[in-house]
């Protein structure tokens, strides 16, 4: 885990990559715990995205990338000031990419929402 989520702060995935994510989450675990024997038909079977999910009871790799992002914004901003503004230039072509700085997503998701994280870096105990 901690090769695969190396510098994952910095990462903003797209809704592929996530799923993709837990694609790969999935088929490590499977390879982890290996095959199961089916009662009723003795034969053996891959397991089950629940049956995996009960066997492995730690957090999904998705949130995990949420938490680590929200904490290093807030310890950026904390430490160094980081969000100044937007420079002032000309937008590109096409649909806006999902940013980085786009953490109030991670938040409402968290159950923070209308909250300002600028704010919610300052304060440590929250």
């Amino acid at each position: 885990m901690p090769v695969f989520l190396y510098g994952c702060e910095t990462w903003s995935p797209t809704v592929r990559e996530k799923r993709r994510l837990c694609l790969f989450e999935n088929r490590v675990l499977r390879r982890i715990f290996g095959l199961k024997r089916d009662e009723v038909t003795v034969e053996w079977r891959k397991l089950h995205n629940e049956e995996l999910n009960d066997l492995f009871c730690s957090l999904k790799i998705i949130r995990v990338i949420k938490s680590r992002r929200m904490r290093w914004a807030g310890h950026v901003e904390l430490y160094t000031g980081f969000w100044w503004g937007t420079p002032e230039r000309k937008r590109p072509l096409g649909r806006p990419r999902h940013r980085w700085e786009d953490i109030t997503i991670d938040l409402q998701e968290a159950g923070c929402e209308g909250m300002d994280w600028i704010d919610l870096a300052k304060d440590r105990d929250r």
